[in-house]
């Protein structure tokens, strides 16, 4: 039988679930405006925003799934 999970361990939990997908989507929206200024592009923020918002998805949906 697991012991169950201090309160401390709790808010760790809920804020890591809490900041991992607003984080990852602007990542990934500052690294494709950095390669949108680079390139002297406009389309890579675009790409860089929906590759965030899947990172932020699939972190997600890890945390949720892990064992606790």
């Amino acid at each position: 039988m697991s012991k169950p999970e201090s309160p401390w361990q709790q808010v760790n939990r809920y804020m890591e679930i809490g900041l991992i997908f607003p984080c990852s989507i602007v990542v990934g929206l500052l690294v494709g405006y950095g390669l949108d200024h680079l390139f002297h592009t406009h389309i890579f923020y675009l790409i860089g925003l929906l590759l965030g918002i899947a990172a932020g998805f699939v972190q997600l949906v890890r945390l949720t799934r892990k064992p606790k």
